[in-house]
């Protein structure tokens, strides 16, 4: 028998399902994509991919997950099985667990850093040894071979992942729910208090070259150029997808855990709006800050190209928090360990949906299957900590992380809009709702939505070298269309590397390494299909 499990409180839910959506992104991704597409300006595209987009597709979620629910389903291919008479709804469903196992993989990983990292805080690893030197060392990027496994990483991401399946293995109220209640609360205190200490550094300060309210003004200064440029657009709508996990399956696995006549429109939107005021406002008020006051504003510029806050995150904070004094290791604590509870609270999210299908559908209990996502995750995992320097973790972030969310949200949109059908949908979302839904999101859930999901899909698919306008240039001057390296099909081409597998001295290349991960998500898709394949079939033989 399937174990019963419902959540203790609306609070604990709503605090769920914003740790669901408050990640690592909200601290480290967002402030630079602000700060490289347009500033304050960047509000605006943002926001309005929030209104469309965003919310739309949290509504979306919730209804399909509470309806699934009522059928006994807590995972995404029994819920799409519900929603039509079309056999192949179920395998829609499968992006539902393979999106959350494999993200899972390499999001543990990045979880271990700042564990990791709160460690090495605390006892002074970063007043001896500069982040910079660290940092490589500890991903074995420093070591002779692309296939050297690094030592202490694998240990934190072990522990880390054991603290994600012991949290799993005690069921919703008492694991995830109260992993919530504690760190969400800590997580915004934590932040608000490294806030407010970057923005009193006072230029007057030993080693202060820059306020630190320069930083804040890179931010935040509006730049209305960027609004009319089509990549900013995409920047904001790709955004919020990271932000609020929408496309991944979780959020349904939550809501199916929710009563028919519960609320989901005003949970769905109270969790949307406080993962924004984490990013916007906290996200936005401490990296970016502290960084310009002790490098300058030049420098900081020149770390967030590309849109990640990662380098100054794990390789520039951890130094400048040593001008604090006697409050740098705590700083640092503070620092990785709000991280640590984003990133906890998401992976702890990504599990639940893959144990309630091994619950539902192969009957096995709360333990068996938190051990089984475990092991499972391991295995997934450990390329990404032993081919890091080949990019293995890289290929596992764009595929599973980026792609899979945006085919899987315009999938669902369209399926909910079109076979489900709006009239159902619509009273699947406004049923027992505390608020009162505007009517003129029907239409932006039937049309406007699954437009806007479309464009970002073609947008990331052809993605253009040097900017659109250039592209359109050389399309049709007939020098063909320049494809940016981290678009779809700039990946699938491996634009702008070697594609041999191995070198001149017969050594493995990234190339094969990205190549053979590729395999590897390819076969754990095929897997997760098979294993839905049987589980329908078992209930056939059963019916």
């Amino acid at each position: 028998m399937t174990e019963k499990q419902q959540w203790a409180s609306r609070v604990g839910l709503v605090l769920a399902m914003a740790g669901n959506a408050v990640g690592l992104g909200n601290f480290l991704r967002f402030p630079a994509q602000a700060a490289q597409n347009g500033g304050g300006a960047f509000l605006i595209p943002y926001l309005i991919s929030f209104f469309l987009m965003g919310i739309p597709l949290l509504w979306v979620e919730w209804a399909i997950g509470r309806h699934g629910g009522q059928f006994g389903h807590h995972s995404s291919p029994g819920m799409f099985d519900v929603m039509g008479k079309k056999k192949w709804l179920k395998y829609v469903g499968v992006f539902g667990l393979f999106t959350n196992l494999t993200v899972a993989a390499y999001y543990c990983y990045i979880e271990s850093w700042t564990l990791a990292y709160t460690f090495h805080s605390i006892i002074g690893t970063f007043k001896s040894t500069k982040p910079t030197e660290f940092f490589p060392n500890y991903l074995g990027q420093t070591a002779d071979s692309l296939f050297a496994l690094p030592g202490e990483a694998t240990f934190w991401f072990v522990l880390t992942l054991f603290l994600n399946v012991w949290i799993l293995s005690r069921g919703l109220s008492k694991g995830i729910e109260l992993a919530a209640k504690i760190g969400m609360p800590l997580l915004i205190v934590f932040g608000a208090v490294l806030a407010v200490r970057g923005l009193m550094i006072s230029p007057t300060d030993p080693g202060v070259v820059q306020s630190p309210l320069e930083g804040l003004n890179f931010v935040w200064n509006p730049d209305y150029s960027g609004l009319t440029n089509p990549s900013v657009w995409l920047a904001a709508a790709g955004q919020i997808f990271f932000t609020l996990s929408v496309g991944m399956g979780s959020i349904h696995c939550y809501a199916a855990y929710v009563g028919r006549k519960n609320d989901i429109a005003l949970n769905a939107s109270s969790a949307g709006w406080m993962n924004e005021f984490v990013e916007v406002i906290l996200g936005g008020t401490i990296l970016i800050p502290i960084a310009t006051a002790y490098l300058g504003l030049a420098a900081v510029q020149t770390a967030t190209k590309g849109g990640s806050g990662f380098g100054l995150g794990f390789l520039t904070l951890p130094t400048l928090f040593n001008n604090w004094g006697w409050f740098a290791p705590l700083a640092g604590a503070m620092w990785f360990g709000l991280l640590f509870f984003a990133g906890i609270t998401s992976s702890l999210a990504m599990g639940q949906p893959i144990m309630a299908f091994l619950q539902d559908e192969f009957k096995m209990k709360q333990k068996g299957s938190a051990l089984t996502f475990g092991a499972a995750t391991f295995v997934l995992g450990f390329f990404c900590v032993w081919l890091y320097p080949g990019g293995s973790f890289d290929e596992f972030d764009f595929w599973t992380g980026t792609f899979s969310l945006v085919v899987f949200a315009l999938l669902e949109v369209f399926i909910f809009a079109y076979i489900f059908g709006m009239d159902k949908g619509w009273e699947e979302i406004t049923r027992g709702a505390d608020m009162k839904v505007p009517e003129f999101f029907r239409f932006i859930i039937k049309y406007v939505t699954p437009v806007f999901i479309l464009v970002v899909f073609l947008g990331a698919l052809v993605q253009p070298a040097n900017g659109w306008a250039d592209a359109f240039r050389s399309l049709t001057s007939g020098g063909g269309w320049p494809f940016s390296a981290s678009s779809v099909i700039g990946k699938i081409l491996h634009v702008g590397e070697t594609t041999a597998w191995f070198d001149a001295n017969g050594k493995g290349t990234a190339t094969l390494v990205k190549d053979v991960t590729r395999m590897l998500l390819c076969t754990v898709f095929a897997a997760v299909s098979v294993l839905v394949y049987k589980a329908w079939k078992n209930k056939e033989k059963h019916a």
